[in-house]
Protein backbone atom coordinates (compact mmCIF):
# COMPACT_ATOMS: atom_id res chain seq x y z
CA UNK A 1 0.00 0.00 0.00
CA UNK A 2 0.82 3.43 -0.47
CA UNK A 3 1.60 5.39 2.55
CA UNK A 4 -0.15 8.47 3.22
CA UNK A 5 -3.11 7.86 0.89
CA UNK A 6 -5.64 5.78 3.11
CA UNK A 7 -8.06 8.09 5.94
CA UNK A 8 -7.39 7.28 9.62
CA UNK A 9 -9.15 4.01 10.95
CA UNK A 10 -10.15 4.27 14.80
CA UNK A 11 -12.38 3.93 17.70
CA UNK A 12 -15.50 6.12 18.13
CA UNK A 13 -18.74 5.45 20.11
CA UNK A 14 -22.12 6.03 18.46
CA UNK A 15 -24.60 7.31 20.61
CA UNK A 16 -27.91 6.31 19.50
CA UNK A 17 -31.75 8.48 20.36
CA UNK A 18 -32.87 5.93 23.21
CA UNK A 19 -29.27 6.43 24.95
CA UNK A 20 -27.35 3.72 24.77
CA UNK A 21 -24.37 3.05 22.61
CA UNK A 22 -21.38 1.38 21.18
CA UNK A 23 -18.11 1.07 19.90
CA UNK A 24 -16.76 0.95 16.45
CA UNK A 25 -14.30 1.41 14.36
CA UNK A 26 -14.35 3.92 11.28
CA UNK A 27 -12.75 6.77 9.46
CA UNK A 28 -15.41 9.45 11.47
CA UNK A 29 -13.78 12.02 13.57
CA UNK A 30 -11.12 11.84 15.49
CA UNK A 31 -9.60 8.78 18.01
CA UNK A 32 -12.37 8.57 20.97
CA UNK A 33 -14.89 11.02 19.40
CA UNK A 34 -19.08 10.55 19.94
CA UNK A 35 -21.09 10.22 16.99
CA UNK A 36 -24.55 11.24 18.20
CA UNK A 37 -27.25 9.77 15.69
CA UNK A 38 -30.40 11.64 14.69
CA UNK A 39 -32.18 8.61 13.03
CA UNK A 40 -31.29 4.83 14.03
CA UNK A 41 -32.62 1.59 13.85
CA UNK A 42 -34.30 1.66 17.22
CA UNK A 43 -36.68 4.37 15.89
CA UNK A 44 -36.91 4.65 12.05
CA UNK A 45 -39.41 3.06 10.03
CA UNK A 46 -37.51 1.57 7.42
CA UNK A 47 -36.40 -0.66 10.32
CA UNK A 48 -39.22 -0.85 12.88
CA UNK A 49 -42.15 -1.49 10.33
CA UNK A 50 -43.65 1.91 10.57
CA UNK A 51 -45.85 3.19 7.92
CA UNK A 52 -44.94 5.91 5.43
CA UNK A 53 -46.68 9.32 5.42
CA UNK A 54 -45.71 9.86 1.50
CA UNK A 55 -48.38 9.37 -1.00
CA UNK A 56 -51.98 8.53 0.18
CA UNK A 57 -54.11 7.22 -2.46
CA UNK A 58 -53.46 6.50 -6.10
CA UNK A 59 -54.15 8.92 -8.84
CA UNK A 60 -57.60 7.85 -9.05
CA UNK A 61 -57.87 8.98 -5.51
CA UNK A 62 -56.44 12.13 -6.01
CA UNK A 63 -58.64 13.35 -9.09
CA UNK A 64 -61.54 12.30 -7.41
CA UNK A 65 -60.00 14.41 -4.46
CA UNK A 66 -59.42 17.18 -6.99
CA UNK A 67 -62.57 17.15 -8.73
CA UNK A 68 -64.63 15.09 -7.06
CA UNK A 69 -67.65 17.86 -6.70
CA UNK A 70 -68.08 18.47 -10.19
CA UNK A 71 -70.84 17.89 -12.05
CA UNK A 72 -72.17 17.43 -15.73
CA UNK A 73 -75.72 19.42 -16.57
CA UNK A 74 -78.00 18.59 -18.99
CA UNK A 75 -80.69 20.87 -20.10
Amino acid sequence: MKKDTHPDYHFITVQLTDGSSFQTRSTWGKEGDTLALDIDPTSHPAWTGGTRQLDTGGRVAQFNKRFGGLTLKKG
